[in-house]
């Protein structure tokens, strides 16, 4: 009896951990616009380039792709065309996101700041107050944030833009770059374009 009692725990316990290890956090997103945007499906846009002394300078060229490739594909879901390089664009679209470091639990502060990029548009600093527990002592989290702005490109004003933001365990798989880039791109862009000045959270 004894003996299965123990198989027992220690399977619950793999359980346990294995859903921690796999959890995906929810997204913080927010988005702000004045009406429903009115482009039609088919309209081309344009994603602005960072600048070379930029805030995306010497950034991680596998993570800043991983964020404009997630965005691209929201963008070509919402109907709207990538303009090749000869064609002009009728909307810009500018794309910034962050990383930090901090560690959570056992009393410690928050830690360095990790890597962060952007074209340029709109960046916000928006703190983040999420945190998980697992126990085990401190843990070391990632606070991710993406943002997107996109332009009218003749009169340069403003359209839509939005933030999601997440907290991620650091070993989890969710904060590699490319899932993470997906998992905040496709919150970011969910119900399109959103309520205007509410903030959400999806799951």
């Amino acid at each position: 009896m004894k003996l299965h009692l123990n198989a027992a725990l220690l399977g619950a316990a793999a359980l346990a951990l294995g859903g921690c290890a796999t959890v995906v956090p929810p997204v913080e997103v927010t988005r702000f616009h004045n009406a429903v945007p009115g482009w039609a499906p088919g309209t081309r846009y344009a994603i602005a380039t960072a600048p070379v002394d930029g805030p995306a300078a010497g950034m991680p060229s596998i993570e800043w792709n991983s964020y404009r490739t997630a965005v691209d594909q929201q963008l070509q879901r919402q109907g709207l065309v990538a303009a090749g390089s000869g064609d002009s664009a009728t909307l810009l679209v500018r794309i910034g996101f962050d990383r930090s470091e901090r560690v959570s639990g056992g009393g410690n502060s928050p830690v360095s700041v990790g890597v962060g990029g952007s074209t340029g548009g709109y960046r916000s600093g928006v703190g983040l107050g999420v945190g998980f527990s697992f126990g085990g002592g401190p843990r070391r989290i990632y606070d991710l944030q993406l943002s997107v702005r996109i332009d009218d490109a003749a009169s340069g004003n403003a359209l839509w833009e939005g933030r999601a933001i997440a907290a991620v365990p650091a070993k989890a798989p969710a904060a590699q770059p490319s899932l993470a880039a997906a998992k905040l791109a496709d919150a970011l862009f969910k119900d399109f374009p959103g309520e205007s000045g509410r903030t959400i959270s999806v799951p």
